[in-house]
């Protein structure tokens, strides 16, 4: 096969050959090489009018993403404010709007807003990931906890945390009640360690009325590893019209409640762990706090 286009009848018999190719569902790469087409502008004369196979097509994403370039530059969008509007580069901006007619030249005022904002970009970009690695070699840090150390960080967490003992009030029970998940976790962590079963324990919701109630219910219930049916009753939170509600979206999900049954001796010792901490910590002797 040679690609000469030479005559009219040539080229109606090589564009035959390439749109068969076309519906058999060859890209124009594959048409190129099979035909032996060195001139790209040649080759799409030849498939003019064929839509190209599914498999070829892009991801719907990026055709969209395309879509609203165009729509941008229309708009009258530089490069640069469509890239910062869309987070693509340049070069894909470029390939995508170029028959379209170029904006007029961008006023000083705005070029300088332009560049303030990439640049207030980049540096919350750079914060962000300082940030993280800040956290990450934190949480690297601490490796793995012995008894004694979950014990004191579990008696500190119920002291901050827990239902504590008033002389006006006699309270000796032990209830913890958090909305951190992680919180949760660690104080049911330090109760097993302490030696409180499982079966001692009682779980309730404390939310929002307003809130997606049953979802909370079920994120709780999932996380402690209870049966839904197995909590208390939900204590809900009444609406007040008169203030705004921060603690919204698919990430609020309440308090939970736990209760220690038969927890009053639990209690005193943790008021005596606490104690001893302090007393510890406030030493005269450093070597007491090694």
């Amino acid at each position: 096969m040679t690609s000469t286009t030479g005559g009219h009848t040539d080229f109606e018999d090589l564009r035959r050959q390439a749109v068969a190719l076309r519906r058999e569902g060859l890209s124009l790469r594959q048409i190129r090489d099979r035909l032996h087409i060195g001139n790209n502008d040649i080759l799409n004369r030849l498939v003019k009018g064929e839509p190209p196979p599914d498999w070829t097509r892009r991801p719907r994403a990026k055709d969209d993403l395309r879509a609203r370039a165009r729509e941008l530059r229309l708009q009258g969008m530089t490069y640069d404010r469509i890239q910062v509007e869309l987070g693509c580069s340049k070069s894909s901006i470029s390939l995508w709007v170029r028959d379209l007619p170029k904006p007029p030249r961008r006023d000083p005022a705005e070029q300088a807003r332009l560049a303030g904002r990439k640049r207030w970009e980049h540096e919350l970009a750079v914060r962000d990931a300082e940030r993280r690695r800040t956290k990450a070699a934190a949480r690297d840090a601490v490796g793995r906890l012995t008894d004694r150390e979950l014990h004191l960080i579990g008696v500190g967490l119920y002291w901050a945390e827990g239902t504590k003992d008033k002389p006006h009030a006699r309270r000796e029970r032990v209830i913890f009640v958090n909305s951190d998940p992680g919180m949760i976790t660690l104080f049911l962590a330090w109760l097993d360690l302490v030696g409180v079963e499982r079966s001692r324990l009682r779980f309730h919701v404390m939310i929002h009325e307003s809130a997606e109630v049953h979802a909370a219910e079920r994120y709780w219930a999932g996380l402690v590893g209870v049966d839904v049916a197995t909590l208390g009753k939900t204590t809900l939170k009444r609406h007040n019209p008169k203030t705004v509600r921060r603690n919204v979206g698919t990430d609020y999900r309440g308090c939970l409640v736990i209760q220690v049954r038969q927890s009053a001796e639990l209690y005193r010792r943790i008021e005596g762990w606490w104690y001893g901490i302090v007393g510890a910590a406030s030493a005269a002797d450093p070597s007491n706090r090694t």
